[in-house]
């Protein structure tokens, strides 16, 4: 394809910043660029015709990890190292709701909670040991125990006596932030194209010449916020993890409200007004989900499918309107990769499952790279 010479000047000359990933780590650092840089022409690639990967694809939680799933990440990092993580995801959507307001994101602090089936008997009774040292882990970011000890009061079947509840969990609608925060972009005269495939990149020192599928053209700074397809930028430090999702149709007097945890974060649910938003199953078959394709598979549609059955909906009767599936960035290690390649190419990936909490944070971390130009 070849670029007319009005397409080659209002888009692709002249450009200062150009960020491959219209998520919400993309955004943030547009939106971050622009209040550093008021004049310099910022460009957005991505490659799907909405953000590829998870971005609006995730569940909506407003959340920093459950019980098992912080006891879990402490066996592969230091105290020190989970008290940072969760502080950068308090931070991040601290970020995003001061940005783009509660009402907007239709954010809603209902509280999280975590529940543990029969057969996780010695999970259960770990979380629970261990309630006062991880309250007292946290407790520099809270100034008040995070987690606690609550009945069944939704009724769940099949599970331990208890759930663990947190109060500082809330959750938000995925659509609303995302439509919300290319809107304040377009606004702030960041383009942001669509279908747009970046094949690979060669810095010349001086410049960046950004290759595409027709054509190439020239960046003063490239920036990759494509996390869950940051294989091969960060020598698979990064992995894909597929998260498949499903949403029921409305459930007549349906009474669970608020967000849900079980197996170290591995199943989430939420209600959706008087709908019940599922997620997770990927520990069935890890070496199936880590992929870049959108499916969603049997194995884990059914699993979710007897979730809500057997324990969430027991006593409801309820159809499936929908299946979809979002692509995460995952690692070793939690801790997202928040990096320069060169002095004009750089990198914020890895979001862990937790792009909603921590995407805004590296975004604005990622943008704050940019050398003096």
């Amino acid at each position: 394809m070849q670029l007319s010479f009005w397409e080659k000047k209002n888009w692709f000359s002249n450009i200062t910043f150009t960020i491959v990933g219209s998520g919400i780590v993309g955004l943030f650092a547009a939106l971050r660029l622009r209040e550093k840089y008021p004049y310099h022409k910022i460009l957005i690639l991505e490659k799907g015709i909405l953000p590829q990967g998870a971005s609006t694809k995730n569940a909506g939680f407003a959340c920093f990890g459950s019980m098992s799933e912080l006891l879990h990440d402490l066996k592969t990092h230091s105290e020190q190292e989970i008290v940072s993580l969760v502080q950068k995801r308090i931070l991040g959507l601290e970020l995003l709701r001061k940005t783009l307001g509660d009402s907007v994101l239709d954010f809603q602090l209902l509280g999280g909670y975590e529940l543990f089936t029969k057969a996780q008997q010695n999970v259960y009774e770990t979380c629970l040991e261990q309630l006062p040292f991880v309250n007292d882990l946290l407790k520099p970011l809270f100034e008040a125990p995070v987690f606690q000890k609550t009945n069944n009061h939704f009724n769940f079947k099949n599970i331990q006596e208890h759930l663990i509840f947190n109060p500082f969990e809330g959750q938000l609608d995925t659509g609303n932030m995302m439509q919300a925060l290319i809107k304040r972009a377009n606004s702030q005269d960041i383009l942001i194209l669509n279908h747009q495939n970046v094949l690979g990149y060669l810095d010349h020192g001086t410049s960046v010449t950004v290759q595409m599928e027709d054509f190439n053209f020239e960046t003063q700074q490239l920036f990759w916020a494509n996390n869950g397809f940051a294989s091969e930028l960060t020598n698979n430090q990064v992995k894909p993890a597929r998260a498949q999702v499903l949403i029921t149709k409305p459930i007549e007097s349906l009474k669970i409200k608020g967000t849900f945890h079980a197996d170290e974060g591995y199943y989430y649910f939420r209600n959706y007004g008087n709908r019940i938003l599922l997620g997770g199953g990927r520990n069935l078959d890890f070496d199936g989900e880590t992929t870049t394709d959108f499916d969603t598979t049997d194995l884990i549609q059914n699993a979710l499918e007897t979730l809500l059955k057997t324990v969430i909906l027991p006593q409801h009767t309820f159809e499936i309107e929908q299946r979809w599936s979002g692509i995460m960035g995952v690692g070793e290690q939690k801790q997202p990769i928040v990096k320069s390649l060169s002095t004009r190419v750089h990198c914020g990936v890895r979001m862990g499952g937790m792009g909603v909490a921590i995407g805004s944070l590296v975004g604005k971390e990622l943008a704050d790279l940019t050398h003096d130009i």
